[in-house]
């Protein structure tokens, strides 16, 4: 990749034996184990839940967008998977300011769906189970406010929904320490730099991609496997 990535997490990682160790032993450690189910959808209707809707959106943010995007892209219903940084004070924010940790934005991914196929719930399972919601701005190697585990939501119908599965799961213990994703309203959405959408599809063979993305995605896609585009 040019300036980009390479200057920042990738190239230098490769650059580096020590950080490669790191990195692969990061990619090793995180399991993608598939939470429970919501118990029950018992929460506040909005007027934006509208069950006759064919398309909606949500914007999740868990750890690198290379790897989100990805992630959600095998989900049958969703339609497109955007890439880009939101919960941040900078307007217009190159991946290089975001990188630095000062804009506040997190990176994100921003995903249309269908409800008719895959609904909010779900999309809140896939989330949860695809990245490690315990640890703060951080994802395996990748440390940073940019990094955060966060949902943003449009509507109280989402809120809600977040709130109470986030809820259900500390209490179920699923996980051995305590969620700290956080649940803000959206923002502004800015879509990041051409080179980082659909980056995995389009280069695969990239060290931090098959030290990283493809042991995620390969357990991701065992794990929802009956969810997934044919």
């Amino acid at each position: 990749m040019n300036y980009s990535f390479s200057s920042f997490r990738k190239v230098s990682l490769l650059s580096l034996c020590t950080l490669l160790f790191s990195l692969s032993a990061c990619a090793q450690k995180q399991e993608t184990k598939k939470v429970k189910p919501l118990a029950s959808n018992n929460v506040s209707n909005s007027m934006n839940d509208n069950p006759n809707k064919t398309i909606d959106t949500v914007i999740f943010g868990a750890g690198c967008f290379w790897c989100v995007e990805a992630v959600f892209q095998q989900l049958k219903g969703v339609k497109s998977v955007t890439s880009g940084y939101m919960g941040g004070q900078t307007q217009d924010p190159t991946y290089k300011q975001v990188c630095t940790g000062m804009t506040g934005h997190a990176e994100v991914a921003q995903i249309v769906y269908d409800p008719q196929i895959i609904s909010y719930t779900e999309l809140l399972e896939a989330f949860w189970s695809s990245h490690d919601p315990t640890t703060l701005n951080r994802q395996g190697a990748d440390r940073g406010t940019q990094y955060r585990s966060v949902i943003f939501y449009e509507n109280d119908y989402q809120k809600d929904l977040a709130e109470k599965y986030k809820k259900e799961l500390d209490a179920s213990g699923a996980f051995q320490n305590p969620i700290v994703t956080e649940i803000s309203p959206i923002s502004t959405f800015y879509k990041a730099e051409n080179y980082h959408q659909n980056y995995y599809n389009q280069n695969s063979e990239e060290p931090y991609c098959q030290i990283v993305i493809a042991p995620k995605l390969e357990k991701f896609k065992k794990v929802f496997q009956d969810k997934l585009k044919q």
